[in-house]
């Protein structure tokens, strides 16, 4: 049953937590909000500001899982208090762990410094959680696959185009790359796992897949180096770094060049022309 006065102060306390810079929004000159506005968290929260403020004032209707969810990540929230959120709401606190879609507060901080950067949050079995705008002018966005699509290894076996921006004398590394890593999730992970339910889908739909995995290579490792393909700027080479959060086995990825290096200046005109093609 929902607590509907425990859920609104929660909800009140955790806004009222929340500073402007958290979230990588200006704090402007006038500002006399103790912490965020509702209008700011609903737009976080991507619900409206109508549907937030009735859940802060007791009323409207018992939030959905997934709009808890959505509440926890705008929020940042941890994962207790995550869980604390589902439970005042009167539903059950999704899993923890490596299939979990909630990002930690210090990688969701961190990205919201980084807008001038391509980086971007994914799963162990390479879902993107969230994206920088200049990790979707580099990739584009990562973030509106649904079901098993929303893995970058299952796109990578059965969708052509999943290849395209990346250098054509990569794609066997890679191929062997995605088959070893989600090897090492299944086993990790067990038989009833989503990283398990991949791999069968894989094999009934991917003879290259197939074909790899009889290998049962382990341990291939991302490279370092990324060498992509962009419609627009060309050959880049990035340097990728990895920060990961152990509890719920998400990876904060960043991408970077040399400065001075023509990729660097391919990197300073995609920030300008972002996801437009040029003219």
């Amino acid at each position: 049953m929902i607590d509907r006065a425990g859920l609104a102060e929660f909800l009140r306390s955790r806004r009222e937590a929340l500073q402007p810079e958290d979230v990588g929004l200006p704090r402007g000159p006038r500002r006399r909000t103790n912490g965020l506005r509702r209008e700011e968290v609903a737009t976080l929260c991507h619900m409206s500001t109508d549907y937030y403020s009735r859940l802060e004032r007791e009323r409207g209707p018992q939030p959905s899982s997934q709009m808890l969810a959505s509440m926890a990540l705008g929020l940042h929230l941890s994962l207790d208090e995550r869980d604390h959120l589902f439970r005042l709401a009167g539903q059950n606190p999704p899993a923890r762990g490596g299939a979990g879609a909630h990002i930690s507060p210090g990688l969701l901080r961190i990205l919201d410094r980084l807008n001038d950067t391509p980086a971007e949050i994914v799963t162990e079995i390479g879902e993107t959680l969230r994206q920088t705008p200049m990790a979707v002018a580099l990739t584009g966005d990562t973030t509106r696959y649904t079901g098993p699509a929303r893995s970058a290894g299952y796109r990578w076996f059965t969708d052509p185009a999943a290849r395209d921006r990346y250098a054509p004398e990569e794609h066997a590394f890679l191929t062997r790359m995605y088959v070893s890593g989600l090897r090492e999730i299944v086993t990790l992970r067990g038989p009833d796992s989503r990283a398990a339910q991949l791999a069968d889908l894989l094999l009934t739909q991917s003879e290259e897949f197939r074909r790899v995995w009889d290998d049962h290579e382990i341990g291939i490792r991302p490279r370092d180096v990324k060498h992509f393909i962009h419609p627009e700027v060309g050959a880049l080479e990035l340097t990728c770094q990895r920060l990961i959060d152990p509890d719920q086995a998400h990876s904060l990825l960043v991408y970077t060049a040399i400065p001075g290096s023509e990729s660097h200046e391919k990197l300073n005109l995609l920030s300008v022309i972002g996801t437009q093609a040029l003219g």
